[in-house]
């Protein structure tokens, strides 16, 4: 029996401190420092479980994972592309050279894209969509 006790209050302990350390800090340290963002749901589930069977660590889990910013995913990047470099890229017909924009946004980005696969799925813009932008067409 007191080998018993002794698992029990292992286990409680180890738990107890992983919920005092945070699950978000714990889990993606390289989060930390993040101001805003979407949260992470599983980072926000396992806090919540904590507050289910321990309600102050959990709490204080859900505390420092949002003062560390550590419940956040990690923020999207984005890059801007030039309009003019754009436009370089439709020729007579309206069309886009494919080659000429996979060059473009490497350029611009520094990634490749598979644009000549063939499950690539191109949808067309329409001129409403194009107004809502405040943008005209021409091509």
């Amino acid at each position: 029996m007191r080998m018993h006790t002794r698992i029990i209050g292992g286990v409680l302990a180890a738990s107890l401190l992983t919920q005092l350390t945070a699950c978000g800090t714990l889990f993606f340290p390289d989060r930390r420092g993040q101001i805003e963002g979407r949260i992470d749901p599983v980072i926000a589930a396992l806090d919540a479980v904590g507050i289910l069977f321990y309600v102050i660590p959990g709490l204080i889990a859900f505390g420092i994972d949002f003062a560390t910013g550590a419940i956040y995913l990690p923020g999207g990047t984005s890059a801007q592309v030039d309009p003019q470099a754009l436009q370089n890229l439709v020729d007579a017909d309206g069309q886009i050279d494919n080659a000429k924009l996979k060059v473009l946004i490497e350029q611009s980005t520094g990634h490749s894209l598979p644009l000549d696969d063939p499950r690539l799925i191109r949808h067309s813009g329409s001129i409403e969509q194009l107004a809502a932008y405040g943008l005209r067409p021409a091509a």
